[in-house]
């Protein structure tokens, strides 16, 4: 097919799959996705908590609260269309600290304006109606919670894609971009594309790959690593649906916390440590070339000077059971160590700018008939099916 009448989506997350398929089926383009792994949603979207978020974070007005308000209610419809199993369990944002009822106070006030519908006030007493273990002096019960296998998500999308006549190439990892006579050419080891427009949703790579197409993005990607736990089986009974603590909100990460998973397995965490390299899954993944990139951009010192002392105890928290139990402790205070088991990690690709802060919010770059993705932070997962039309429009209209 001849280069005009192509589309190149590079990556295949739950963000440019879902991009992909609105393009599929929206526009007169042939749409070809590029995923430099043997399958889809390998890295984030396939590691991530599983968690459908309502809404209750977000500023309300914001990009955030409009996109996950729609996303969601496109992602559950979705999920019923093509038979991925999700469950709205509902989750308990528990204040462990008189000094945090403030920020729990806001969240309430913000869930309210954000349209949340199943949100209540819980005194400190009556928690146990809704997590027998679970202690504090407050919690904000938010029944549109929900959770679900992001992983399957992502191949009914790829099925979806394929079905409109996409086209899905694995293994298909993207060495150089480079834009002329009107079109882009894409290749990687197994070949060369050749596409009218472009969009590239790489997650850990996308700023590289900004780079490579020669734009100068403003941001750089610092991988995060999230490591979690396991609840024993025989331990699962302690959590009946999510259990959160309140966010510090001057980061973008929610703190160690209780997830209840389709499957019925429970996972605790994560934190965030620095990983040594941006697909950094253990602390043996090192990586020179990305820790050198890290460590060279002025932002992340800056960072440090600021944080050094949080990012110490996450650090200490991921290298001692103990110490991360004693975290999991705040919230499900009949936790032990030996309750923990099967260790898992993924790795979150933070936007952070040369001043040193955490981007928190969506950050797109464009260049000439593209589109690139420089930070998609939760509820980016959530929120893919409304993001992917929001790309998929911006895309057609510098098409157009």
């Amino acid at each position: 097919m001849a280069a005009k009448d192509q589309v190149v989506v590079v990556g295949a997350g739950v963000v440019g799959l879902a991009t992909a398929a609105y393009l599929a089926q929206s526009s007169r383009y042939a749409v070809v996705v590029l995923e430099a792994e043997e399958e889809v949603a390998y890295h984030q979207s396939g590691r991530n908590s599983g968690v459908i978020h309502s809404g209750l974070y977000y500023r309300p007005g914001s990009l955030k609260a409009q996109l996950t308000r729609e996303g969601r209610a496109q992602l559950l419809r979705f999920c019923q269309q093509h038979g991925v199993p999700f469950a709205l369990c509902g989750k308990l944002v528990v204040a462990t600290r008189e000094r945090q009822l403030t920020a729990l106070q806001e969240l309430a006030r913000r869930g309210e304006a954000n349209g949340l519908e199943r949100l209540e006030w819980v005194d400190g007493k009556d928690i146990p109606r809704f997590e027998p273990y679970a202690r504090g002096v407050a919690a904000l019960w938010v029944g549109d919670t929900g959770i679900v296998d992001f992983r399957q998500v992502a191949q009914a999308l790829a099925r979806q894609v394929e079905a409109a006549g996409g086209n899905i190439l694995l293994g298909f990892r993207v060495e150089g971009l480079h834009f002329a006579g009107g079109q882009w050419r894409i290749w990687g080891r197994r070949g060369e594309v050749a596409a009218r427009g472009l969009v590239v949703c790489a997650g850990l790579q996308g700023d590289r790959l900004a780079r490579r197409a020669g734009l100068t993005p403003a941001v750089q990607i610092v991988p995060f690593r999230g490591e979690y736990w396991e609840l024993a089986p025989q331990r699962r009974h302690l959590v009946r649906h999510l259990i959160y603590p309140v966010p510090d909100p001057r980061f973008p990460f929610l703190g160690v916390h209780f997830t209840r998973r389709v499957d019925g397995r429970v996972e605790a965490g994560p934190n965030a440590v620095l990983a040594f390299a941006r697909e950094g899954y253990h602390w043996s993944k090192i990586s020179w070339r990305d820790l050198g990139e890290t460590l060279s951009f002025p932002g992340f010192w800056r960072l440090v000077r600021r944080y050094w002392r949080t990012g110490c105890g996450e650090m200490f928290r991921s290298l001692s059971k103990a110490a991360f139990c004693r975290a999991l402790q705040e919230l499900v205070p009949e936790v032990r160590p030996a309750d923990l088991v099967g260790r898992g990690s993924g790795v979150r690709a933070q936007a952070l700018d040369r001043q040193g802060n955490l981007l928190d919010d969506f950050a797109f770059s464009e260049g000439p008939q593209a589109l690139f993705v420089l930070n998609a932070p939760s509820p980016a997962a959530t929120a893919c099916m409304a993001i992917g039309r929001a790309i998929g429009e911006r895309l057609k209209a510098i098409l157009t």
